[in-house]
């Protein structure tokens, strides 16, 4: 009983005199013909500090009235132990969840209520292109392009004027076209010369739009006819839109191969590939043989050798089998 109620001098009672505390407290409470008033006089008497250690180590009732032996307050310990883990680990799955969901908004383009997208659309395509003029010289870091077709050579030399004096002030230029569009022989010479600027250049099967894209700010669309046959070009001013159609451009432009194949422009005529001749390699393509070319284009084997000889020069191959896989790989054969 004293040594209960008087733990040593100098502050709190290691543990160690707590253990030998309690071990004390259990005997005589056992040695005492009357349990229940024994305990509860001996827990009258105890220290502060001696309680506060037992009720730690759930020793003692939450009510602070009996002992409670070490198996018992094991098994308090251990359900506590797991009832905090599982409010642990349930706060834990809410707080990914919420970190999952605000990550997902952070990707996802947002228009401020109070935002209007100024836009402009043109039905008369010279007056688009006059206004592409005007953008294409505010442009400073970045223009990004689709290309399913081109206007016809005039316009195109004089839009290429245009996108040289962009590259070279160091805006990067990223031009993705159709392998049906590289078939004519001026949008081939017009990407040779992006190309040879500094431009990168792609070439996909198809391309999902006709665009352009200004400093991820500006985009111009074409808008194609409508139910009255009539067509035009969309103009929207918007940095989050241009946004969303970037990422269309960039899914585009991962799967495309780069343009670096020869093409035209080189060596003379480059690909301008006349009707015959692209006939010739659509057979070589099939696997004929000479005479059997010679037949069905119903000319000697002389001509024949010369349109070869045409075909490899215009292609800058240097043998038939490498002027057939040029091509396929230009999409000058189907």
């Amino acid at each position: 009983m004293q040594a209960a109620q008087n733990p040593p001098q100098g502050g709190q009672s290691t543990d160690s005199e707590a253990k030998a505390a309690y071990v004390a407290l259990v005997e005589r409470i056992a040695r005492s013909g009357a349990r229940d008033a024994a305990e509860k006089e001996e827990l009258d008497g105890l220290s502060a500090e001696l309680t506060r250690w037992l009720a730690e180590r759930r020793l003692l009732d939450p009510d602070g009235e009996r002992l409670t032996p070490p198996e018992r307050a094991l098994r308090r310990i251990a359900s506590e132990h797991r009832r905090r883990l599982r409010e642990t680990v349930e706060g834990l799955s809410r707080d990914a969840r919420a970190i999952e969901d605000v990550l997902s908004l952070l990707a996802v383009p947002r228009l401020d209520a109070r935002e209007a997208v100024e836009t402009e659309y043109f039905t008369d395509r010279a007056h688009t292109r006059e206004r592409l003029a005007e953008l294409d010289a505010l442009s400073r870091e970045e223009f990004l392009a689709m290309r399913n077709s081109f206007p016809e050579a005039q316009v195109l030399e004089a839009s290429l004027v245009r996108d040289l004096e962009m590259v070279a002030n160091g805006v990067r230029m990223r031009v993705l076209t159709s392998q049906q569009a590289l078939r004519s022989p001026a949008p081939a010479r017009y990407l040779h010369a992006l190309t040879d600027a500094g431009a990168e250049v792609r070439v996909a099967a198809t391309v999902p739009l006709h665009m352009n894209i200004v400093d991820r700010a500006i985009v111009v669309l074409g808008a194609g006819p409508g139910p009255q046959g009539e067509g035009g070009d969309v103009i929207l001013h918007s940095t989050p839109v241009a946004r969303c159609f970037v990422r269309i451009f960039t899914h585009a432009w991962d799967l495309a191969r780069p343009h670096t194949d020869r093409h035209a422009g080189r060596g003379g005529a480059g690909c301008e590939l006349t009707a015959q001749e692209r006939e010739v390699l659509a057979l070589l393509a099939t696997g004929a043989k000479d005479e059997t070319i010679a037949r069905r284009l119903a000319c000697s084997d002389r001509t024949l050798r010369r349109l070869m000889n045409q075909i490899m020069e215009k292609l800058g191959t240097s043998s038939r089998f490498e002027a057939g896989v040029t091509a396929a790989r230009l999409g000058l054969v189907d």
